[in-house]
């Protein structure tokens, strides 16, 4: 397989258009996690062509970070590997909270190294915006790490166009993370045309739409544990649900005609759309089989018509992923 290649600002090796996103390896919120599954992943994302690994303390409290660790140490490529996480989440109580203050990154980052079993972290993002945190007091802390070498580049993720000016007055900003998927893509309207401006490199996340895109899922899917599908995620609940899966079920077909599974089809739809590096999430090994079939080709106008067509006939009832933004600092 011939991957794709792209550029994120100040980081020299060139990175993967598709990355491996974590969060499901964290195991909290999707119902559990195999350590020795999850390394497997890793280390079949590597020998697939991904080099960029996304991960985040609020993976399962630091669980997901500590896998990836583990997964790039056993993998001997640290050398060849973009390793992605992030801060901004205060989890040291049972109500977790936005805190971008610098006393907070100051922890956030030693925990972060030591759990990556690594000496710099080459991409370092703002998780969520904390609205009662100065953006000067996080944006220029962020620069003194990348003076000091801790850190490689400067992402935020979650960010508004807004947002992302007031922070670019005290740093330079190289990436922006964002959710970006078939079923979730408002990013297309002002965020994609204000980061191609500015030279800031794209990451879209859950480009399979937490498994709705996968190809795989039926309305009769059960979800268990403290899975967020199972009650925190409308999307999964009636009648959205029925919904969701008619209209993965249309692209389904829709992607066959091109002789291509759906997972497949709606990653190259995200990246067609002008996201520089889609993260497909996994946590076993056959979750990322057809990585593969991204690669080679595009998506013609008439399939994005195909597209917007399906999801006028099929969602009536059309949600976001507001669900996710966790609560802000009293």
């Amino acid at each position: 397989m011939v991957m794709e290649y792209t550029e994120i600002p100040n980081i020299t090796q060139k990175v993967s258009r598709i990355g491996l996103g974590t969060w499901a390896i964290g195991g909290s919120l999707w119902g559990g996690a195999d350590e020795k599954q999850s390394i497997e992943t890793i280390l079949e994302a590597l020998n697939q062509g991904i080099n960029l690994i996304d991960t985040a303390p609020g993976y399962g409290k630091g669980a997901s970070e500590e896998t990836v660790g583990k997964a790039i140490k056993q993998s001997g490529k640290r050398d060849k590997v973009v390793i992605a996480t992030k801060f901004g989440l205060n989890q040291e109580t049972q109500n977790v909270f936005r805190d971008s203050r610098k006393q907070s990154i100051q922890k956030e980052i030693e925990d972060s190294l030591r759990r990556l079993q690594i000496e710099a972290i080459d991409l370092y993002q703002v998780h969520w915006p904390d609205p009662t945190t100065p953006l000067s007091e996080t944006a220029e802390y962020l620069h003194e790490l990348l003076h000091q070498g801790k850190i490689k580049a400067i992402g935020v993720s979650n960010f508004t166009v807004a947002q992302m000016e007031e922070f670019r007055k005290y740093a330079p900003l190289h990436v922006l993370q964002t959710p970006f998927n078939i079923f979730e893509s408002d990013g297309q309207k002002e965020l994609l045309p204000y980061c191609q401006k500015y030279g800031i490199a794209t990451l879209g996340y859950s480009s399979l739409c937490r498994g709705l895109l996968s190809g795989k899922m039926n309305k009769d899917r059960q979800f268990k544990g403290d899975d967020l599908r199972k009650g925190m995620d409308p999307k999964f609940q009636e009648p959205q649900f029925s919904e969701y899966i008619a209209a993965a079920d249309a692209f389904k077909q829709l992607a066959a005609k091109n002789n291509h599974p759906l997972d497949a089809f709606a990653v190259r739809w995200v990246l067609d759309r002008g996201i520089n590096i889609a993260l497909w999430g996994a946590r076993k090994p056959e979750q990322i089989k057809d990585v593969a079939g991204v690669m080679g080709w595009q998506l013609e106008k008439s399939d994005f018509e195909a597209v917007d067509r399906i999801l006028k006939d099929t969602l009536k009832h059309s949600v976001g992923n507001e669900f996710m933004a966790p609560p802000i600092r009293k």
